[in-house]
């Protein structure tokens, strides 16, 4: 996922050629992360399943999808991101949604966003999501390029405000189309998971960059024993 354009003393022509060259030179440094032959990151293990919530939710409410002004109530919030295996540690920072519904990623591609209308990590039921770039128009691989590395059973731990940290383990990955994000991915019930969420390719700088998402998910380390 890509960041914003930033200010410069370039002409436009020059700035335009230099976004060619970082693009491309962000493209080849992801795929050198990723199997030797594989296009994409493979999947692995299945994306854990809410069990029906109790009492059903009302015809014609879709409490899965982005919004404003949605809550799982108090919780403390994500401050730090570990994946020791893979080297990923990011500071972690709150986001809510874009004017177009989408929800919103940090600038800063070192870090993570965790969207802060769902629940957070280590709540005891529903989807805590965070959000980063794979890369910015630097060329330098983002926080969240890390994930291509993941594999079943890798350790995750989340940092706490006023909280101990709370500790997850990798069970699945997967990569869908970009306008095809699972809508269990915003759950607000059923079993707890952690859900991570990045770029994947192809890119497609005419459609807008990327056109796929990575998602990776793990599960309370107690409930993986």
């Amino acid at each position: 996922m890509r960041s914003s354009a930033r200010s410069g003393r370039f002409s436009a022509a020059a700035v335009g050629a230099a976004a060619v060259v970082a693009v491309v030179l962000a493209a080849l440094l992801v795929w050198s992360l990723w199997p030797s032959g594989a296009s994409v990151p493979s999947d692995f293990g299945a994306r854990p399943r809410a069990q029906d919530p109790v009492g059903g939710t009302p015809s014609g409410v879709h409490d899965d999808a982005p919004g404003e002004g949605r809550t799982s109530g108090p919780a403390s919030e994500p401050t730090a991101l570990r994946v020791p295996r893979v080297s990923l540690d990011a500071r972690v920072q709150d986001v809510g949604v874009e004017d177009d519904g989408t929800v919103e990623i940090p600038s800063d591609a070192g870090q993570a966003g965790w969207y802060r209308f769902g629940p957070a990590p280590g709540a005891p039921a529903g989807s805590a999501v965070l959000i980063g770039h794979v890369d910015d128009r630097t060329g330098d691989l983002g926080a969240f390029a890390k994930l291509y590395g993941v594999r079943k059973g890798d350790d995750i731990t989340v940092a706490r405000e006023d909280a101990p940290p709370v500790r997850y383990v990798v069970t699945a990955r997967e990569v869908v189309d970009k306008d095809g994000l699972p809508d269990e991915v915003f759950r607000r019930h059923g079993r707890p998971v952690l859900t991570l969420v990045t770029c994947a390719p192809p890119y497609d700088r005419e459609r807008g960059g990327y056109q796929r998402n990575l998602l990776v998910y793990a599960v309370p380390a107690e409930e993986h024993r």
